[in-house]
């Protein structure tokens, strides 16, 4: 199958934000591959010490919002701070998870087509320390940061359920 940045879609769109929604395009595209059918226990499984697939999911999902909102000069809410506190539970059901991750991958494409090409070199501020980024580095480390975990999602998927798909 032909990877998103290779489809020749979205040519209205700049060339960056582009990229950036082509990796969140292919981050769904392997999530619902390897991740969707896995059961609960697989789901919270942590083989050797490894972070959950359910973990990387919601770490995706909720790092979007988070990186987003930064992205788009505000600062982070209470609620956001609360979802990051529970990335590790694990007690997640796999198909609210999928959902979740669906949904803020979604969300994510959204909020990325509204952000200015004109913009990305204004700076911002990131976590508590209001570490320097710019608006563009903010949606550059979406797409890397969503990639990541997805391949860590999906070695690990792999992992609990033992077999390889192809």
């Amino acid at each position: 199958m032909v990877e998103p940045w290779l489809r020749g879609t979205l040519p209205e769109v700049d060339s960056v934000r582009r990229q950036i929604l082509h990796a969140l395009e292919l981050a769904g595209e392997d999530i619902d591959r390897w991740c969707a059918g896995l059961s609960d226990a697989e789901m919270n499984a942590r083989p050797f010490g490894l972070a959950s697939v359910a973990f990387h999911l919601r770490h995706i999902a909720r790092s979007l919002d988070r990186l987003l909102t930064y992205a788009e000069g505000n600062a982070l809410t209470g609620a956001q701070m609360d979802a990051l506190a529970g990335e590790m539970a694990g007690d997640a059901f796999a198909e609210e998870v999928l959902a979740e991750v669906r949904a803020a991958l979604g969300e994510a494409y959204r909020r990325v087509l509204m952000i200015s090409q004109n913009s990305y070199e204004e700076k911002r501020g990131v976590g508590r320390a209001l570490l320097p980024s710019t608006v563009g580095g903010l949606l550059v480390h979406c797409a890397e940061h969503t990639q990541r975990h997805v391949g860590q999602a999906v070695t690990t998927a792999k992992v609990v359920v033992g077999v390889q798909k192809s």
